[in-house]
């Protein structure tokens, strides 16, 4: 296939065939065919002529252009010969222009996750089990319910990929706005678990409604041709077929029996996918669970990338004020050898006499200090150990110590390592599985799951604004939401454990996994 339309786009002038292209697009948008130089000219605001005369010519030859004779304008011979032209875009101009189009916008894309949209593939989907349940059900309705559903599907995966491609790109580039950062974390933060709280709820009966439609004999790999949403498939992929044109090929059958298997492989092929993205197979997770683990570890990473800013702020290190400070110090010195003994101190330049000096040393050389100038010649002698004189090293030349292993130390870590986590998920999965309703009826905790409690507390809590307003937060880890309603003031709630009680204000509790999608409340 013949690429050379391409060219303009990476020529030594392609700003200016690509303005004159868009010019052109613009026009066709306008019912207007042709074009003149002149036209193009006033359009582009080119003072020269001949430069946008010269452009057309090259795109004409690249095959972007179309020229024909101007004969309208001809009123002389000399006109005849000079050869006037207008030009319009050819089909594959359009075409290269449509998918710059698309690639531009593919790239600026911000994505989105919709929320709504699960809603819409929610409501479709009972439709199409309604329709499916009924007698005959109606072909013209199963492809659009089908065709409503593929679509909205469609922008709801690569909105979400378009989404997270981008915040991962936030993420990896620590911008250099730290205020403007941490109010664009405080947005996405919400933003993320609002969505994540949609489709933590929405999976659940999207994933009933598929196995519904596929029916109880339904394989992983796809629906069965007895299962529900077969019927509706194969109505889709008939109904097709219906506006199929002549062929060349003399086997009319031939040719219906391969655009209907073209078809059926389409739509069956949305339906998997959809089933891919809401069902788990084995050995592969579905696409919304991997969506959910992405959004989660996004939390934490901006929750981690905030700390570092916040120590960035409290810890800033700035080389130009550092030379300030040190040129200030060397101003406050009271003599040189004060400033000498800084520049040491600063830039670790010491004299070479640092090899061995003992306190009396020291002693001698503050009573009767030695110029840097004087030769070694003239300076005072120094003791120094028969070792270092012969060798050049203070240690004792010998075999290395051998390695010591710490297979068992690895292991002892890995063994305590477990038992925490195990710790944790079983603290966490006895505060979820108490299901109360209030602090006060959580009753009593065991060791592990009261400090869990405590973390969540502390964390809602640090996060209020006020006595009577409702907080919600979730953990570092992304693994827990909590959400707090205070009662009234004169409500208490105790709390025992082994190590004593916890008595304090009553509160309305709800507690949510997040990994595994169950609520407390």
């Amino acid at each position: 296939m013949d690429y050379t339309p391409f060219s303009y786009v990476t020529a030594e002038k392609a700003g200016i065939y690509r303005e004159i292209m868009r010019v052109f697009v613009e026009a066709k948008s306008h019912f207007l065919v042709h074009l003149r130089p002149e036209e193009v000219q006033q359009q582009l605001g080119e003072p020269e002529l001949a430069t946008v005369q010269a452009a057309l010519t090259q795109l004409v030859n690249w095959g972007n252009l179309g020229a024909e004779r101007d004969n309208a304008r001809v009123s002389s011979v000399e006109d005849y010969y000079r050869a006037l032209y207008v030009y319009q875009i050819t089909r594959r101009g359009e075409a290269v222009e449509a998918a710059l189009d698309t690639f531009d916008r593919e790239l600026g894309r911000r994505g989105a996750l919709q929320s709504v949209a699960l809603e819409d593939i929610r409501t479709r989907l009972r439709a199409l089990l309604a329709l499916a349940q009924s007698e005959s059900p109606d072909a013209t309705e199963s492809q659009l319910l089908l065709r409503d559903l593929a679509s909205v599907f469609t922008d709801l995966a690569e909105n979400a990929r378009a989404f997270m491609a981008g915040l991962n790109r936030t993420l990896e580039s620590e911008g250099s706005d730290a205020d403007a950062f941490l109010v664009y974390k405080e947005r996405v933060i919400g933003y993320i678990e609002r969505f994540l709280g949609d489709l933590t709820t929405a999976s659940g009966e999207i994933a009933e409604l598929i196995r519904t439609l596929d029916g109880e004999g339904a394989e992983s790999g796809g629906a069965p041709d007895q299962a529900p949403v077969a019927r509706l498939l194969r109505q889709a992929a008939e109904r097709e077929l219906a506006d199929l044109a002549p062929g060349e090929w003399r086997d009319e059958g031939a040719e219906r029996a391969r655009a209907f298997a073209e078809a059926w492989r389409h739509w069956h092929g949305h339906w998997a996918g959809l089933r891919a993205w809401f069902l788990d197979r084995p050995g592969r997770q579905a696409q919304a669970r991997l969506l959910r683990n992405s959004a989660r570890r996004a939390v934490t990473q901006l929750l981690e990338m905030v700390s570092r800013l916040n120590e960035r702020r409290m810890a800033r290190s700035d080389r130009s004020a550092d030379f300030r400070t040190l040129a200030r110090w060397f101003l406050e010195c009271e003599d040189d050898a004060s400033a000498h003994r800084l520049w040491r101190t600063a830039f670790g330049l010491a004299p070479s006499r640092h090899l061995l000096v003992d306190r009396e040393t020291s002693e001698r050389w503050q009573h009767e200090p030695v110029s840097a100038t004087t030769p070694w010649a003239e300076a005072p002698g120094m003791q120094i150990q028969a070792r270092l004189r012969a060798t050049g090293s203070y240690q004792k030349a010998g075999a290395p110590a051998k390695l010591r292993s710490r297979r068992r130390e690895r292991e002892l870590l890995a063994r305590r390592l477990a038992e925490e986590a195990s710790a944790t998920r079983a603290a966490r999965r006895q505060l979820v599985e108490r299901r109360a309703e209030r602090l006060s009826d959580l009753g009593e905790l065991d060791e592990g799951a009261f400090r869990l409690l405590l973390n969540l507390l502390g964390d809602a809590l640090a996060a209020s604004r006020g006595d009577g307003e409702t907080v919600a937060t979730t953990t570092a880890d992304g693994s827990l939401r909590i959400t707090l309603s205070p009662l009234g003031a004169e409500t208490r709630a105790e709390i025992r454990t082994a190590a004593g009680r916890l008595i304090g204000r009553d509160y309305r509790i709800e507690i949510h996994d997040l990994e595994e999608g169950t609520w407390m409340t």
